[in-house]
């Protein structure tokens, strides 16, 4: 088939499989092809665009300043493309489903969707919920996205597409009970500035909220410590005289356990939002969409229930 332009449009899913995964051979095994099959085609869209589109870098292959640029438009232009052959959406009855749900969430998210996963068993149990880590590839704009049914983190987590949000928390600090410093179950900006910190590794996308509120009262952290996720502060402070700004679900759910105290910041209100981003060709998939109903109906009792 042949567009106004001149150009196949059958090479328009191998366009999108080539800007999706920067390479030919898992580019070809998406769509079922050869490598010799999908180096013809590259070699039809070089020509087409008078532009390279994929040039090595390093052992991996990178887009060209002109692919960039036509990822959104492939994308939404693929987009027409399933909406228009699938106008009638495949029927999804949660009840019977057998479908595998991946979701790429962040340490503290976890503690948010612990209603869900009992949610989900209730209504779908036959269904698989695969959470996985946050990855480097979820930070490479809408690409990482389409690998995953939805990423959940902190807001400000991924500056790119239209998050939802889904839940709020505040920081509180945490503190080993033995803590020299530690005053009638309090911390003092002075008892902050003196103190070693232990904090969360963040995504570049990611603001230092904490840091940036200590900062503009005139106390600069000390960081001792960087741990992978809010997750493992409670236990890594346990002890020793290190402190931390955590969230407070975590702080609370987690604190006891570690045998350590929350305690109020003297800083006032830092508010933590958390939000569920997802790839625009998902969007009209009647099982996420079921889904990403029952994550905000969860997160909604959670927000309610202050737990």
């Amino acid at each position: 088939m042949t567009g106004v332009s001149g150009i196949d449009l059958n090479l328009l899913g191998a366009l999108g499989a080539l800007l999706e995964e920067r390479n030919l051979t898992r580019a070809g095994a998406k769509l079922s092809l050869s490598q010799p099959t999908m180096s013809g085609a590259l070699a039809r869209l070089r020509r087409h665009f008078d532009d390279d589109l994929l040039v090595r870098s390093g052992r991996q292959y990178a887009l060209t300043p002109v692919a960039e640029r036509l990822v959104p438009e492939v994308h939404e232009a693929l987009r027409r493309v399933e909406r228009t052959i699938g106008a009638v959406p495949v029927e999804f009855t949660p009840s019977s489903s057998r479908r595998q749900f991946s979701i790429a969430v962040s340490g503290q998210s976890i503690i948010v969707l612990s209603g869900l996963l009992k949610r989900v068993r209730e209504l779908a149990p036959s269904t698989r919920l695969d959470l996985r880590p946050i990855t480097a590839d979820l930070l490479d704009g809408e690409r990482g996205l389409l690998h995953h049914d939805l990423l959940i983190a902190s807001a400000g987590f991924w500056a790119g597409g239209h998050p939802e949000t889904i839940c709020r928390d505040r920081f509180v600090y945490l503190a080993d009970p033995a803590n020299p410093r530690l005053r009638d179950g309090r911390l003092t900006l002075d008892d902050l500035a003196a103190l070693p910190h232990a904090v969360a590794k963040r995504s570049p996308a990611e603001t230092d909220v904490v840091g940036a509120a200590l900062e503009g009262l005139g106390v600069r952290r000390s960081v001792a410590l960087t741990a992978p996720g809010w997750l493992a502060l409670p236990f890594v402070i346990a002890g020793t005289d290190l402190v931390a700004a955590v969230p407070e679900r975590l702080a609370r759910r987690l604190g006891g356990a570690a045998g350590v105290a929350v305690i109020e910041p003297p800083f006032g209100l830092i508010e933590l939002v958390e939000a569920a981003w997802w790839h625009p060709l998902h969007a009209t998939d009647p099982a996420l969409t079921w889904l990403r109903s029952v994550v905000m109906e969860s997160a909604g009792q959670l927000q309610t229930s202050g737990a």
